[in-house]
């Protein structure tokens, strides 16, 4: 089987630890990053804009994509050593949501963390993108809560 495990800055070492716990043996493992265009894209639009017509050497959005993707092997790279269990790394660029749809696709399990509202349960402890990626998902789907899950009462009542 092929578990996913989706690394995001914040809440990856909860989404490691369970697939260290609960990955079947034999299972291959693929820990996903996935870098989105926003921040390089706003710096190259800023560039382009105001700062640097006919200077394209001096696109900043240059560096800032390079600065994320040294992150985002070092990040990568400590969320293997964690694992303690052979896996495969890999680092998309795109629409985070998209990409992990996308990398899930023929996996076995994919393997997610709430990234909203961690101070009690219900819908808004997911993100947009974790919720996108919840409904959307083309495997089962195991979502964990980075730190402690908040008890049953922070259930907020229902509506009048």
């Amino acid at each position: 089987m092929d578990v996913v495990v989706w690394v995001v800055e914040g809440t990856w070492r909860a989404c490691v630890h369970a697939a260290r716990n609960l990955t079947p043996p034999g299972s291959r493992v693929v820990l996903l990053h996935v870098t989105a265009p926003d921040v390089p894209g706003a710096a190259h639009g800023a560039f382009a804009g105001l700062l640097g017509r006919g200077h394209p050497e001096r696109d900043p959005g240059l560096q800032v994509e390079e600065f994320a993707e040294v992150a985002a092997r070092h990040l990568l790279d400590v969320a293997a050593a964690e694992l303690e269990l052979p896996a495969t790394a890999v680092n998309r660029h795109g629409r985070p949501e998209e990409e992990v749809v996308a990398a899930a696709e023929g996996a076995g399990l994919l393997i997610v963390a709430r990234d909203g509202d961690r101070d009690r349960l219900g819908p808004r402890s997911l993100g947009h993108a974790t919720r996108f990626v919840v409904d959307h998902a083309p495997c089962p789907v195991l979502l964990v809560w980075p730190e402690q899950a908040p008890g049953i009462e922070s259930i907020p009542p229902p509506p009048r």
